[in-house]
């Protein structure tokens, strides 16, 4: 008997239905029929099914069935390749592939085309034949727009998509209506360049000309995703097409953008402003329905991708201030650039984040914004990928290549990328293959590199002109429709342009307004006062008792436990509090004040050096404990979280978050200090000159490991030179403190004070567990933040050496102090670098008037460390002696002994003048 005569009694549409599903995920299908399938397959490829070891081979499996399995094949075959067969590319010849998805290579035949198959079930379409089988795929995978997802493993997904492009076989269908606001939208985007560049020749816009659908698209966006609830839209984006964005979807006035054409000065002094196309904006929206909604998008540097790590920060910060149920309602939008997306190593870092729980945000919708050409660079040169969304299937998310020149196209996609990312709280790509319409920016040649290109790009009509013959040919408009949308748009730009040239100034306003209400912009004055950071005795009391105690009905690792009764003994018997109870108390005292805490970075919940303990595990279940969520009445939120291996991306994140909740006290710790160098970016374009640039307040704090304890050159230094040097007027607190007390008043005047400055603190490594750095309750209930420390052991009138020093240097010269009985010298603690206290220095250079002998200390080598940064706020300190290690190129030697050597050398120089250091 025929072994596979059963088939003959299954249904064919049963086994195409099987068969596909097995294509997709094999492991879901039962294992006798998976293994029927792995044959049949192992005999397709092989060429028969006798390698197997089935007599009579192919023919043994009626011809029906073979032939369903061969169409199932093709069909897979689209799902999986149809994306590089597509007519997305308006401008350019798509590169060749193979192989093709001819029929042949399925082994079907033209003799095939008008028999009926059952496999076209699983399109949608029910039985039908080939030939109408072929068309729906082609018009699904392979028309104005490709879609990759079937690496995705998720069935759920990989079903939800499949039936969605199934309606309508991926085509869009819009009434009338719709079609002419999808123009209205367009021809927005088109008028505005034109009047700009008529206006403002030669002038740099980084015209959105080319990808002009970007416009309606977003409106789309908005449009639908607030009638699925979201409330908050956070965008970044970077030149390309901004100022459209800001004016016909933000609805920024185009008389404040003319204004800063015009290049007039700012209404402020002490701000310096940037290019229009860096700015930010918020506004409120009120949808074609009535809905009401925020939409914020966040200035930006000129180095392209690092606002996308921003924007992440910003929306997750909304997110936990006010929808912590449902965060979808906070949607965050990046817009790239082809050549960025996939050159910047940052976005690789974004995308990693975006499934963590530190770092998630309910999936963000990425559009690319696809000039096929980096600046002057080819996208052949660009990237080894076939994509410059490659770097989406990281996190197998779906990708969408659109032709920027159909923009029902466009909108369908955005479409669809909104209901995946509501569905599912997943990353979306879409990428909107366009061109650009002149060079990088408006005064370049870009014949000059790509002269084909362009002279294709010379002759092509723009999508507004494109659209709107089509919506003719269609009966929708008539042919003066698009000319009266035109003149209707010009004409409110000439007005908003007759406006902004009454005006002298500019003003540029900052974004998020309403999340600063009560903060003001803070001078240099202001940023050396006392403020009062006291906590009542009690109050501190009770924190403490909390963070001291762990559940008894748990089980903890016997270090942990020892670690936490110690905690409870130094607090409430001996009264010696170490580095990590002032810091740990510091956060409990915020929050029970109502302040949220957020703290993340490479291992923080432990601490690098195992000195924080903030998050404790149950030794059987791995159960998480935070004591610091277990205070008394009241409280604010506490989140700490162990980073993904990422400086760049995470700290972006952690600046987008405090940009957006100024009431949380926002934390990134570097492992080792120097590690921020992988940030170095976040650190010159926004933590150092945002509020310059931009009138943008920003709190976060950045914990540095710092100090010269002989491991080497990348595990001493956090780099304090580079800080200071970016150090100007008003823009950021830099401080390098010495007791627990004092970090613990430094933190909590952080939150305590009406204004927000970046705080960069240089924090200790050995000095966590040494035993003269320690503080008082008293210290910490009463006292304040003290800029500078005086020695509490001099007697004034026997010092001849005064020495100004900051950091753990201070206690390595205090143990030879006592060592040699030095009652002569005393050693001053500068332990806020920037602003420098120049008036305590002053004050504290009188007091010891009889010192002939003024130094300035320091570890590091002598180009490194604050001594170039005190040459250039204190006048004085050039007539200082300077103890340093000599000039090097590298921090720290890698050698301990050598690196000893240096340092005893330096303690030397500072008790005897004579020695060579």
């Amino acid at each position: 008997m025929d072994r596979y005569s059963f088939l003959n009694a299954v249904h064919p549409a049963y086994i195409a239905e099987l068969y596909d599903k097995y294509l997709q995920f094999p492991d879901t299908v039962e294992p006798s029929w998976r293994a029927f399938f792995q044959g049949f397959d192992f005999g397709i490829e092989n060429g028969s099914l006798e390698a197997l070891g089935i007599e009579g081979g192919m023919a043994e499996i009626p011809e029906a069935v073979q032939k369903e399995f061969q169409v199932i094949r093709l069909i897979d075959g689209y799902r999986s390749r149809g994306h590089l067969f597509t007519k997305t590319n308006p401008v350019r010849e798509r590169r060749k592939y193979s192989p093709t998805l001819d029929i042949e290579n399925f082994g079907l035949s033209q003799d095939d085309l008008h028999t009926k198959f059952q496999a076209g079930e699983v399109i949608g379409i029910g039985e039908a034949t080939l030939e109408e089988i072929i068309r729906h795929l082609e018009s699904i995978y392979c028309s104005s727009i490709g879609i990759e997802y079937m690496y995705i493993r998720k069935p759920e997904e990989i079903e939800w998509i499949q039936k969605k492009l199934n309606v309508n076989d991926n085509q869009p269908k819009y009434s009338p209506e719709q079609k002419k606001h999808i123009l209205k939208k367009l021809n927005e985007a088109v008028a505005f360049e034109n009047f700009l560049h008529t206006k403002y020749v030669g002038q740099k816009r980084f015209s959105l000309e080319g990808g002009e659908s970007l416009i309606p698209a977003l409106d789309t966006l908005i449009e639908n995703a607030a009638e699925k609830g979201v409330e908050e839209f956070v965008m970044g984006m970077a030149h390309r097409g901004r100022l459209s964005t800001l004016t016909n979807i933000f609805g920024k006035s185009a008389k404040d953008i003319f204004s800063e054409f015009d290049g007039k000065d700012y209404e402020q002094d002490i701000f310096d402003g940037d290019v229009k196309y860096h700015l930010g904006w918020t506004s409120n929206r009120q949808t074609d329905s009535g809905k009401k909604i925020n939409l914020n998008i966040a200035p930006n540097p000129s180095h392209l991708e690092t606002v996308g790590a921003v924007v992440q920060g910003i929306a997750r910060a909304k997110q936990d201030r006010r929808f912590k149920d449902n965060i979808s309602k906070v949607l965050p939008i990046v817009v790239h650039g082809d050549a960025a997306i996939a050159g910047q190593g940052l976005v690789y870092e974004v995308v990693q984040m975006a499934q963590l729980d530190a770092y998630k945000t309910g999936g963000t919708i990425h559009i690319v914004v696809n000039n096929q050409v980096g600046f002057t660079t080819n996208y052949l040169d660009g990237r080894s990928s076939t994509y410059c969304t490659d770097v989406g299937k990281v996190t197998l998310s779906p990708i969408l290549h659109v032709n920027a020149d159909d923009v029902e196209a466009v909108v369908h996609a955005m479409l669809f990328a909104l209901d995946f990312r509501m569905e599912f709280g997943r990353d979306v790509f879409i990428d909107l293959l366009g061109y650009r319409k002149y060079g990088h920016n408006e005064g370049d040649e870009p014949r000059f590199t790509q002269p084909k290109l362009y002279k294709a790009i010379s002759k092509h009509k723009n999508p507004r002109d494109i659209y709107a013959e089509k919506l003719i040919q269609e009966g929708v408009i008539d042919k003066g429709f698009t000319a009266q949308l035109e003149q209707e748009y010009k004409d409110k730009l000439e007005e908003k342009l007759e406006d902004s040239r009454k005006e002298e100034k500019t003003e540029i306003t900052a974004i998020m307004k309403d999340e600063w209400d009560g903060f003001h912009y803070a001078e240099g004055d202001s940023m050396v006062k006392t403020f009062d950071t006291t906590v009542d005795i009690k109050k501190l009391n009770e924190v403490a008792e909390v963070i001291t105690r762990l559940p008894e009905d748990k089980k903890f690792l016997r270090k942990i436990s020892r670690l936490i009764e110690a905690r409870h003994k130094m607090y409430f018997e001996d009264n010696k509090l170490d580095w990590a109870m002032g810091e740990l108390l510091a956060y409990g005292t915020l929050l029970s004040q109502g302040y949220d805490v957020r703290m993340s970075g490479q291992d923080v919940e432990r601490g690098t050096f195992s000195h924080r303990h903030a998050v404790v595990k149950v030794e059987d279940s791995e159960e998480e404990i935070v004591l610091l969520n277990d205070l008394k009445g009241e409280q604010g939120d506490f989140y700490i979280y162990n980073s993904l291996l990422s400086e760049y991306g995470v700290v972006g994140f952690d600046y987008g978050y405090a940009m957006a909740s100024p009431k949380t006290l926002t934390i990134w710790e570097a492992q080792f200090g120097d590690f921020s160098n992988g940030a170095q970016i976040m650190i010159d374009q926004y933590i150092s000159a945002s509020e310059d640039k931009w009138k943008l307040q920003n709190g976060l704090v950045m914990l540095l490991p710092h100090g010269y304890e002989g491991q080497g050159a990348e595990h001493s230094s956090a780099r304090m030179e580079r800080y200071l040097q970016l150090c100007a007027v008003d823009n950021m607190f830099v401080a390098d403190c010495t007791t627990p007390a004092n970090f613990y008043h430094l933190l909590r005047r952080q939150m305590i004070v009406d204004f927000r400055k970046p705080l960069i603190v240089f924090t200790p490594k050995s000095l966590l567990r040494h035993p003269k750095v320690v503080s008082t309750r008293e210290e910490l209930a009463n006292g304040s933040f003290k800029m500078l420390i005086d020695d509490p052991d001099a007697k004034v009138s026997k010092i001849k050496t005064l020495v100004f020093l900051t950091g753990k240097f201070y206690y390595d010269l205090l143990e030879k102090k006592e060592e040699l009985k030095r009652d002569d010298v005393a050693l001053v603690r500068i332990e806020q670098i920037f602003p420098l206290p120049k008036d305590e220095i002053t004050a504290t250079l009188k007091k010891y008037k009889n010192a002939t002998d003024i130094v300035w200390a320091q570890e590091e080598p002598k180009n490194m460390g604050a001594y170039s940064h005190m040459l250039m706020h204190y006048e004085e300190s050039r007539n200082w002696r300077v103890c340093s290690r000599k000039m090097y190129a590298a921090p720290a030697s890698g050698s301990s002994v050598r690196s000893l050597q240096r340092h005893q050398r330096v303690i030397e120089s500072v008790f005897n003048p004579t020695e060579n250091n």
